[in-house]
């Protein structure tokens, strides 16, 4: 079984200043496991807009071009190869998901807003929301200060049929960075028969993440799903969480489980939201 987690890693940035870390993680991601990059700057663009504002049409086109060679430069100093274009549409996270889906891309790179507000369209940015609950692959959300992970790796993990997914995804990365992994699973109570299946779903994951040969370790938490979890990869200097998403969702109106919104939302490391 291959221990190497992604081989296509797509990058989709606007490269303004909330983007500066997805751009540096998705650079060092391809840096360190010696992978091209492909990336995609969304404009947004219209028929009537193309029409009656030609000159501002043309202006966006320079603006993007400029953008995309400044991208290249940061490549090309990082050793890193790099694909990259624009794609015109009139919503942008469907240029993102159709990009990622024409070329079989495994992980999508692309920022987290910053902390505006408790609206759960401010979660995480409209576009950004769309583009985690349509896209056909893993996305890393990334805050704009954070750097590749160094540290620990934390992963959470339920009863759904996507536990040991999640399990496998993060004891791959755990595995290629050479970092320690802890598994978590969060009961809202402590009751005996949700610890019992706490402690069954993670005794599956420790088994998937050890046939990787990941060090691994589980702890069964109790409270809040979302706090125990930001709190836990506090105390123990997780760099990297990992959650999973079930299946199509809309993530501003029904969030793809409160926990994750909450997670990508507060969370100060990268959170990988693993698909089914």
């Amino acid at each position: 079984m291959s221990t190497h987690p992604f081989k296509h890693i797509l990058l989709a940035t606007e490269h303004t200043e909330f983007d500066t870390g997805a751009e540096r993680l998705a650079l060092s991601m391809a840096q360190r496991c010696e992978l091209p990059l492909r990336a995609v700057l969304p404009i947004l663009s219209n028929p009537e807009y193309e029409v009656e504002a030609p000159q501002l049409v043309l202006r966006a086109e320079r603006e993007a071009a400029a953008k995309i060679n400044a991208l290249r430069l940061q490549a090309q100093e990082a050793g890193v190869e790099l694909e990259i274009g624009a794609r015109h549409g009139q919503e942008p996270y469907r240029e993102i998901v159709d990009e990622a889906t024409r070329h079989g891309s495994d992980i999508i790179v692309v920022r987290r807003r910053g902390k505006q507000g408790f609206l759960a369209r401010l979660f995480v940015g409209e576009m950004v929301s769309k583009v985690v609950s349509h896209a056909p692959c893993s996305v890393l959300l990334v805050p704009r200060a954070a750097q590749m992970w160094s540290h620990r790796v934390l992963a959470g993990v339920d009863n759904s049929p996507n536990a040991e997914h999640v399990a496998l995804v993060a004891a791959k990365i755990a595995v290629q960075c050479g970092l320690p992994l802890t598994l978590v699973s969060v009961i809202s109570h402590d009751a005996d028969s949700l610890r019992a299946q706490a402690e069954s779903t993670l005794g599956h994951a420790l088994a998937v993440a050890s046939a990787v040969g990941a060090h691994a370790q589980s702890q069964t938490l109790v409270g809040k799903h979302f706090e125990q979890i930001l709190s836990t990869a506090k105390a123990l200097s997780a760099d990297l969480i990992i959650v999973g998403r079930h299946g199509e969702s809309n993530l501003i109106h029904t969030p793809f489980g409160g926990t994750t919104q909450k997670v990508i939302w507060l969370a100060d490391c990268p959170v990988l939201v693993v698909r089914a």
